[in-house]
């Protein structure tokens, strides 16, 4: 990592949605630590000797701003966080001029129609529930514009860090730009994560969807997107369990077993699990979780299943338990049986860091479109291709050769 200077160069601008959830709280007090030398690079993947040749914008030229629909504070979350063993306080203290700027800079954000009503909602963005979405899309762009006005940012990435949306059947008029924007104007149907994507786009911004919501996989989008000359990602990140299984399901392929069931359990505490809780959010989640493995082995048959649980005990930490049965020669059937505990947030976050980079880079080279060779870092990538992770890893290391 490049040390950090102060200069009058352009600023990289990285905007959060969800911008006071646990994994944005880890990314803006890992990004000051990294800074100010208190953490190492662990976990972030551009940082690595594989692909830190790229020119990749330094860590202490971006500045961080967000949307947000909960009411609260930054430090409220980072003293969850500090309680719950995932910061410390000694980083929370060092980076509370960092934290402080970054809350001054949060927006009120567009609530999902699922999120209408919940309780600890901030009033602000209560009352652009009543805005049409194109409306909504306009007042998003203004507050991209006032960032990048402010802030002095050349560039901009749009990072979808929320919760869980409600599961929804596709609309007719998500198929094409034209029908979208027209059903925008009359109130039409659209989710809040889409219609993020729909004003990053607008402004000229990359779009990272690291959550299963639909945002830019929309095919209006994904037009939108193209004619806008803008690159976007996505979408669900990869982080535990489902990260296993793709490693896991190609090696019974290659050696010939026979995958019989795929049953796996998930528990989850805070903001997340208690979304997910919901059945209708639930849903969206595990389509995401369940495809992989099927996917893998080529079986759409196979029973493979996920549960998911909310233990607010758990509050960041998630524990998953995965049981596989197989079978070998002679029909002798066998099991393997693993267990991962870990926190999502703290494994997310640098993640987030290597796709706002990444995202930055296309910008720069005038990449357009689906950002294919970043699949291996979401469960259901754009643009599709294998989720075997070996070979989603190679797509990256081919995409940085190539450049």
């Amino acid at each position: 990592m490049k040390p950090q200077q102060e200069s009058e160069r352009p600023r990289l601008g990285v905007w959060l949605i969800g911008a006071r959830g646990s994994i944005a709280t880890c990314f803006v007090y890992g990004l000051a630590g990294l800074r100010e030398g208190l953490l190492e690079p662990t976990g972030i993947v551009t940082e690595s000797e594989l692909l830190n040749h790229l020119p990749l914008r330094d860590l202490g030229d971006m500045v961080v701003g967000g949307h947000e629909v909960a009411s609260g504070d930054l430090s409220r979350s980072a003293g969850d966080l500090v309680r719950h063993g995932v910061l410390s306080a000694e980083l929370v203290a060092a980076a509370v001029g960092d934290a402080a700027a970054f809350d001054a800079r949060v927006r009120p954000g567009i609530l999902d129609v699922a999120d209408v009503g919940l309780a600890r909602l901030d009033p602000a963005s209560s009352r652009l529930s009543g805005l049409s979405p194109l409306e909504q899309a306009e007042r998003l762009g203004s507050d991209f514009e006032d960032f990048r006005r402010s802030q002095g940012v050349d560039r901009l990435v749009v990072v979808n860090l929320a919760s869980t949306e409600a599961w929804r059947e596709p609309q007719d008029h998500w198929n094409s730009l034209a029908d979208l924007e027209a059903a925008m104007e009359s109130g039409g149907e659209l989710p809040a994560s889409s219609l993020y994507a729909y004003a990053a786009f607008r402004a000229g911004a990359a779009y990272v969807n690291f959550t299963p919501n639909r945002g830019s996989s929309l095919p209006a989008l994904v037009e939108l997107a193209r004619e806008a000359g803008v690159p976007h990602c996505g979408n669900d990140g990869k982080t535990g369990e489902t990260l296993l299984k793709s490693v896991l399901a190609p090696m019974f392929k290659a050696r010939a077993l026979r995958v019989l069931s795929w049953q796996g359990y998930n528990m989850l505490g805070n903001r997340d699990g208690e979304a997910l809780s919901d059945p209708v959010r639930r849903a969206a989640k595990i389509q995401n979780k369940d495809q992989v493995v099927r996917s893998i082995l080529g079986n759409p048959e196979l029973h493979s299943e996920v549960g998911i649980d909310f233990v607010p005990s758990l509050h960041d930490w998630k524990t998953a338990w995965d049981f596989v049965h197989f079978e070998g020669f002679l029909g002798a059937k066998m099991s393997l049986q693993f267990t991962w505990s870990g926190c999502d947030s703290a494994l997310a976050a640098p993640l987030v860091i290597d796709l706002v980079r990444l995202a930055d880079l296309a910008l720069e080279r005038g990449e357009a479109g689906e950002m294919e060779h970043t699949a291996c870092f979401f469960k259901s990538p754009l643009g599709g291709g294998s989720h075997d992770f070996a070979r989603q890893f190679e797509r990256l290391l081919a995409y940085g050769r190539e450049r």
